[in-house]
């Protein structure tokens, strides 16, 4: 029998995550904040999109039109369900690489995505994508590509190995992957308990068991027990990508734009003194032991001239997409938690506490009077980005035009979470993509939309519908009692909601 899965777990599903980096609008800001220029986006592909959620909501919540492919068919059909729903006119497949790649049908594409998958494949499936690369992004194309990296992964890569083969070779098929998974585990904990030399020289090893204990069996599948799994060196990568023609450009991740947050004084003028700028990322993955990588490679790097630069900044719209007086005033990098300047951030979140999406120049104008220069407010923006609680925007035509289309899909999406909490996430067409909202308040959302304007009724209608398929509320670790304790939880949740969340899903054009 032919083993389609190519070694790959496919006997449960991946996570339903959201990946902004996916935006294309996020890539843009990395690549200005970066003096490179980011191309206009018309065309889109991602490669191993898993359940397919961040392809649909940026094709829901934007014009740009997306292609993708997952091989497993279940998530692709997920996936095509919800493209199907909103009418966004995504094109997903269940094809291999090797298939999909070849496609005649294909359009050359402004920008790829590959979040992760790069890790899990072997080297004949990257050998195709670096191909695919080559082939179909535009010259001034991005690719976007995240990958477990060395040197932050070299200590743990030997435990990996030997639970992956324990579930191989001591698990039992038929128990299905999660119990595997449950007894690599166990089998690692007793491991651990004998005290071998190989924890006693990686001290971290055992507290990164622990934590593997209380994450997603989903994720881990995934994540740890595939047949190919090749974390790789920074420099590796920049080999295997020379023959599709692209240049590193600049991380993805805005927070590691600001180097501060990661390195110290003494690294970041070790650093300017390495005058090959590929070498000297490798030397930085080493400073901060960096095992994650998300970075943007472009077909023909052309650097922007500083006054456009400057101008392209100021352009830039954002809005603030978390409650004002919950934004902490912290940020974490490699050096652990940094905190952020009061007289710097308090002016530029007071401004934007009311939600309305401003440019950049407007932010300036409007805080110059508080001390607030063009540098800080520069790099004020990149960090409360990379954090999660600015959101860049696009214009507002673009906005009106992707509303119907991202309603569209939120209508499918909240029908979901009737009767199940895996999808987190509704579109936004204000931000060109995706906003965290959980399944109660996405049932909330329903109750409102039908004509329900207090918060105890919107907890009324959210406990009819977990009433009537037997479920409760879970509140640490317990299922609450009775109707009385439910819907008083309930309506706790939903005041918060009107509080918090509703007047920012109304300026996001989700509510």
């Amino acid at each position: 029998m032919t083993d389609w899965t190519g070694g790959y777990v496919a006997d449960i599903g991946y996570t339903f995550g959201y990946y902004a980096e996916l935006n294309p609008l996020r890539t843009r800001l990395a690549l200005t904040s970066a003096g490179i220029v980011a191309p206009e986006c018309g065309t889109a592909c991602e490669l191993g999109f898993g359940q397919g959620l961040s392809a649909n909501l940026h094709a829901a919540a934007s014009p740009t039109r997306w292609y993708g492919t997952d091989f497993n068919p279940s998530q692709a059909g997920f996936a095509q369900s919800l493209a199907t729903a909103s009418g966004n006119d995504a094109r997903l497949y269940d094809e291999a690489f090797a298939d999909f790649c070849h496609r005649a049908d294909l359009p050359d594409f402004d920008y790829l995505g590959l979040h992760g998958i790069w890790s899990w494949i072997s080297d004949d499936n990257r050998r195709e994508i670096a191909d695919f690369v080559r082939r179909k992004l535009k010259v001034g194309g991005v690719l976007y590509v995240s990958y477990n990296t060395f040197p932050g992964w070299a200590a743990f890569a030997p435990m990996r190995h030997l639970m992956t083969e324990h579930a191989e070779v001591l698990g039992s098929e038929g128990r299905g992957i999660v119990n595997r998974i449950d007894g690599a585990l166990e089998f690692a904990d007793k491991l651990m308990a004998t005290t071998p030399l190989f924890a006693r020289a990686n001290p971290l090893v055992g507290e990164r068991i622990k934590k593997l204990r209380e994450q997603s069996r989903h994720y881990l599948a995934h994540e740890y027990f595939n047949r190919d799994w090749h974390p790789m060196h920074f420099a590796t990568m920049a080999d295997w990508l020379e023959p599709a023609k692209v240049q590193y450009a600049c991380p993805a991740s805005l927070l590691d734009h600001v180097d501060a947050l990661s390195l110290t004084a003494e690294q970041q003028a070790f650093l300017r003194e390495i005058p090959d700028p590929m070498f000297r990322e490798s030397v930085r993955d080493f400073m901060v032991n960096q095992q994650f990588r998300r970075d943007c490679w472009v077909k023909g790097v052309r650097r922007l001239p500083a006054l456009e630069q400057s101008a392209a900044l100021r352009a830039q719209r954002v809005v603030l997409v978390s409650h004002r007086p919950d934004v902490p005033l912290k940020a974490a990098g490699a050096l652990g938690e940094a905190s952020l300047s009061e007289a710097v951030y308090a002016p530029i979140l007071d401004l934007l506490a009311d939600h309305k999406v401003r440019t950049v120049g407007e932010i300036e104008r409007a805080v110059a009077g508080k001390g607030v220069n063009v540098a800080q407010l520069l790099q004020s923006v990149a960090v409360l980005t990379g954090v999660g609680h600015l959101a860049p925007v696009q214009d507002e035509a673009t906005a009106a035009k992707a509303k119907p289309t991202s309603d569209r899909l939120n209508v499918q999406l909240m029908a979901n979470a009737q009767s199940s909490a895996d999808v987190g996430y509704l579109a936004s067409p204000v931000t060109g993509g995706g906003v965290a909202v959980g399944r109660f308040q996405q049932l909330f959302l329903v109750a409102l939309k039908q004509g329900k304007k207090a918060p105890a009724e919107w907890a009324r209608s959210a406990w009819e519908v977990l009433a009537s398929q037997g479920q409760r509320i879970v509140l640490e670790g317990k299922p609450l009692d009775g109707p009385q304790e439910n819907l008083a939880e309930l309506e706790r949740m939903a005041q918060r909601f009107e509080a918090k969340q509703l007047p920012i899903l109304r300026a996001l054009r989700v509510a």
